[in-house]
């Protein structure tokens, strides 16, 4: 799910359910690689976790807000609060692992 600036307080600080939000751009290619992660993690997820993506170069106030300095950058939110944030290509036992204690 793509998320904008004017949406992000709605579908990500709102949310009845903890959000992973995926800070990426078009032209990052270590993003496009961890794209079909992200959509079996949604898969697996599925009604525990939203997962959206904010395209940074398009939507910067809240890639500024949390601080996102590389991307792709995840920043994991509950109850509107960021608890954890991981950046780069990482493996994906790194993903499930901030999304294990997220939903903890």
């Amino acid at each position: 799910m793509e998320v904008e600036d004017s949406s992000f307080e709605e579908e990500v600080l709102k949310s009845e359910i903890p959000v992973m939000v995926d800070f990426w751009a078009p032209w990052c290619e270590p993003c496009k690689a961890m794209s079909p992660l992200l959509s079996e993690l949604a898969e697996t997820y599925a009604g525990k976790l939203k997962i959206v993506k904010v395209n940074v170069d398009d939507n910067k106030k809240f890639a500024a807000q949390f601080k996102v300095r590389g991307i792709p950058n995840f920043v994991f939110i509950k109850d509107g609060e960021a608890l954890d944030q991981v950046s780069g290509a990482v493996p994906k036992q790194d993903l499930v692992k901030a999304i294990d204690q997220l939903l903890s």
